[in-house]
């Protein structure tokens, strides 16, 4: 077995349990959230329960911020606004979006 095979399973491994630990917290606030899977090579959100946000779940020390919104923006569907959740060790979970998404929230929560 290859070093790089190794670490490809790691990685994959600590992919899901911040999939699962996102959903766990965002359960905590009373969503139904839920791991997301890949079906007929359709792209789904890593973590779905938050309508209208499609969620990019990155669990990583070193992240391409802009790779990660990138594809958050392919993958949302034209009713959801893409959005990156993310956090490394011994952080708390942040939320990257751009600023017209932000402030299109902001705006409805604000009734503006």
């Amino acid at each position: 077995m290859s070093d790089r095979s190794a670490t490809g399973r790691k990685s994959k491994r600590k992919g899901a349990a911040g999939e699962l630990e996102l959903a766990k917290l965002l359960q905590s606030y009373g969503y139904e959230a839920r791991r997301g899977y890949q079906f007929d090579g359709k792209d789904i959100a890593d973590v779905i329960g938050l309508p209208g946000i499609h969620i990019e779940c990155k669990r990583v020390e070193k992240l391409n911020m802009l790779e990660a919104l990138k594809q958050s923006q392919r993958d949302a569907k034209h009713d959801e606004l893409p959005a990156v959740f993310h956090r490394r060790n011994r952080e708390p979970w942040q939320v990257t979006m751009t600023f017209d998404d932000w402030i299109q929230l902001y705006r409805e929560a604000n009734h503006d």
